[in-house]
């Protein structure tokens, strides 16, 4: 067996996409190594649910004999991933991250995992995440069936939101890429807190069949890996039109950031604000030296705001109204009270009483708000704005705690973003940028729908100037 160099289990998909090529080592070797990984190390960071060595190890054998016979598939052929457990592995548990589903088995394979076979990639382990991807909302960190996932830059702290332990394998070195779902924030949390890159595509640009459902009209899968380019190829193998989601928008996607406009001609919209009162101050020094970078690729930045409208409460009442129906035989059946999160039984109990007048309230405001960012949109092609305001929460800290600036900010900026665009369906890139004490901090960017190229093209200059995305953890060595 060939020998996998530490360098590997950090390298590009298009790194390792040349070595499978170069036959430096095998696509068995590959899996090998990282699913000794994956085992080794997961259970350190609570980041695995399932290891798959068997299936993993039979789909390396037949992209060897591919690579072989000379019948190459692309990029992800040969290269090893992990899916969040929500994402149905036909034959084996799909546990939601949920005691009551515990033993839960699928027949078929999510339609994301069929495509990432098809493509050739190789599936060799279920991510951890917090249980029903946060349906309910949840008050601690603890709430998963595996525990809170650690984060591998500092154990003391939490990986961030429900596709937690996607998050802590990518920047472990664990898998060389991972597929998380976003609702309300559970791509852009992990990505941030773990210092990977992370992509919540438009919604309807990938299906979700196969994947368990916490609000039909706002879940969105994306992938998370090392780098933008990356997160391009990934979205390219899995976006498409799916019969058996009537969700799909019916596009493909072709990751092609050669054929943007050239950056003198994009709009950048930003608020000062953001990146100075609504930070918290250690991190204010990363945030703007992102800034002054973006600023540095010659776009026209436009100040902005983002248009004023309860976008919490409103995302919450149209998902506690499409939660309550998705798990309404849970609660019913009191199987509910075997969650880990107090605060999480009660949340999805109230989702019983969400009135349906209430419920369509909150889809017409919603109406509002997508036309307000249309209008938006007219004015920038690009929103961008810190990620999170600040670094990982402690494992213990309760996650309802809320952190205020010591004085109150000049303007709102571009604060409720991620509420807002995921109520609108806008596709948003989440860019490592910086440390502070040690922890990672990101920024993101926020386009139209179907506008990935455009982000993906302008992270790619980012990350071709910077080097945050490919540090490492020590604790991953």
């Amino acid at each position: 067996m060939a020998s996998i160099p530490h360098t590997v289990f950090f390298s590009s998909l298009s790194e390792l996409s040349a070595k499978l090529k170069a036959r430096e080592f095998s696509a068995v070797e590959l899996a090998k190594a990282f699913l000794d990984r994956l085992e080794k190390l997961g259970p350190r960071f609570n980041a695995l649910a399932l290891p798959l060595r068997q299936e993993a190890l039979r789909q390396a054998r037949l992209v060897d004999r591919d690579l072989k016979k000379d019948r190459p598939k692309g990029v992800l052929q040969g290269i090893p991933y992990g899916v969040k457990d929500l994402l149905a592995v036909a034959g084996h548990p799909t546990t939601w991250g949920a005691a009551p589903y515990a033993g839960q088995v699928f027949d078929t394979d999510a339609k994301v995992v069929q495509k990432l076979e098809k493509a050739g990639a190789i599936c060799i382990g279920k991510l951890a995440m917090v249980e029903l991807a946060g349906g309910g909302g949840y008050r601690f960190a603890a709430a998963s069936l595996t525990g809170p996932a650690l984060n591998p830059w500092d154990r003391s702290r939490w990986a961030g939101g429900s596709s937690s332990g996607s998050g802590a394998a990518v920047a472990a070195g664990l898998v060389p890429f991972a597929l998380g779902s976003e609702t309300s924030g559970s791509i852009v949390t992990p990505a941030a807190y773990c210092g990977v890159t992370g992509l919540r595509p438009t919604y309807g640009y990938v299906s979700r069949s196969g994947a368990m459902a916490l609000s039909w009209t706002l879940d969105k899968i994306g992938p998370m890996a090392r780098s933008a380019e990356d997160c391009g190829l990934i979205l390219q193998a899995i976006a498409g039109k799916d019969a058996d989601d009537p969700g799909t928008a019916g596009k493909s996607f072709y990751y092609a950031p050669q054929f943007v406009r050239p950056f003198k001609d994009l709009k950048i919209g930003y608020a000062p604000a953001d990146f100075e009162a609504w930070a918290q101050p250690e991190t204010q020094p990363v945030f703007r030296a992102a800034l002054d970078a973006f600023q540095s690729f010659g776009c026209q930045m436009v100040e902005v705001e983002i248009p004023d409208f309860p976008y919490g409460p409103v995302l919450q009442t149209i998902l506690g109204g499409e939660a309550g129906s998705i798990f309404e035989e849970l609660i019913a059946s009191g199987q509910v009270d075997k969650l880990a999160d107090e605060k999480q039984i009660a949340g999805l109990k109230a989702t019983q009483g969400i009135l349906a007048k209430d419920y369509l309230k909150a889809m017409r405001i919603r109406r509002l708000i997508m036309n307000a960012f249309r209008e938006l949109f007219f004015k920038v092609d690009v929103l961008l704005a810190p990620a999170r305001n600040s670094v990982a929460s402690k494992i213990q800290d309760p996650l309802d705690a809320v952190i205020v600036p010591k004085a109150t900010p000049p303007s709102r900026g571009l604060q409720g973003l991620t509420p807002a665009t995921n109520l609108v369906g806008a596709p948003a890139l989440f860019l490592p940028c910086g440390f502070v004490d040690g922890l990672p901090l990101a920024v993101q960017l926020v386009g139209r729908a179907f506008s990935e190229n455009t982000l993906l093209a302008l992270g790619r200059e980012y990350q071709t100037r910077t080097d945050w995305h490919r540090r490492q953890p020590k604790l991953a060595a």
